[in-house]
């Protein structure tokens, strides 16, 4: 199982959002998405996190909270262990991604993106409870999610 990170950076009441659109054979082509990436190896889910933000961004992150643990199943690739992180600190200023346009998008927007039928679901989960540890299971035939359980802490 792989282990990947997501993180969903907050700023003036706006998430960081990356708008998948650069890269070949992207699993999430044309989808909206926070930053992020697979686990190097033998980074733990921090040391991943840091690293693929600085990657993607240019922004070195100076708070950031764990919030969620989300387990992938599909039929069309290895199964995913995500660990979900929000942001509220950082220094640096934006780069440019080499996978897509980052967008600073009002919270109350990002709901209304293309995204994954997964995604829509943990992202209402943050915007609806900022505190809350949760974890969540997907399960995806293609790109159709066919089976969700969520468990809230």
């Amino acid at each position: 199982m792989q282990i990947t990170t997501l993180c969903y950076i907050e700023q003036d009441g706006k998430y960081l959002m990356l708008h998948r659109t650069k890269k070949k054979h992207d699993i999430n082509e044309n989808k909206w998405i926070g930053v992020g990436g697979h686990a190097e190896g033998t980074e733990g889910p921090e040391e991943c996190l840091l690293r693929e933000v600085k990657e993607e961004t240019g922004l070195t992150l100076t708070s950031y909270r764990f919030r969620a643990l989300i387990t992938f199943v599909s039929d069309q690739q290895e199964p995913e262990m995500m660990c979900l992180f929000t942001a509220d600190g950082f220094t640096g200023e934006l780069i440019t991604c080499n996978e897509g346009d980052l967008v600073w998008v009002p919270k109350e927007e990002v709901p209304k993106l293309p995204t994954w039928e997964g995604d829509a679901i943990f992202l209402k989960l943050l915007l609806e409870d900022e505190e809350r540890f949760f974890t969540l299971r997907l399960v995806y035939e293609g790109d159709k999610l066919v089976e969700k359980s969520v468990h809230l802490y």
